[in-house]
């Protein structure tokens, strides 16, 4: 087989996980070969995973986004994307502060329609109503 990397990877032998589906899901893997540019993953399972994946490697405390390259059953080639500008890998993910004032402000709401109600419940069990 021909050698079409530019830069070689090292052998290793490391816990990895990669994560898809707007990280909702996610399968563990073995990683093989590993460089600065990608890396050559194992898998349980031949699973359908997506061209672009997230990979983390516990033992580096690296996170990669990573954009599948090859598959061959169990195994597939993965390369690190370098670009800074690539889209997130949760695509429109809302500002958190953001989403949790608006949270906030409904649940306040929602007492306040509670509250009300409990009163009005009230007032019609003392008028007999």
């Amino acid at each position: 087989m021909n050698e079409r990397r530019t830069h070689l990877r090292q052998k290793s032998f490391l816990h990895g996980r990669i994560y898809f589906n707007n990280r909702r899901s996610s399968l563990d893997c073995l990683v093989r070969d590993y460089s600065d540019q990608g890396a050559r993953l194992t898998v349980s399972d031949s699973v359908a995973l997506p061209e672009v994946i997230e990979l983390h490697v516990p033992h580096k405390d690296e996170t990669h986004r990573a954009k599948v390259q090859w598959r061959t059953g169990y195994e597939l080639g993965v390369a690190f994307s370098s670009d800074e500008a690539a889209p997130s890998i949760v695509p429109d993910a809302p500002d958190l502060a953001a989403r949790v004032r608006r949270l906030e402000t409904e649940m306040t709401a929602l007492q306040r329609k509670v509250h009300e109600l409990q009163n009005e419940l009230r007032k019609q069990q003392d008028t007999g109503f």
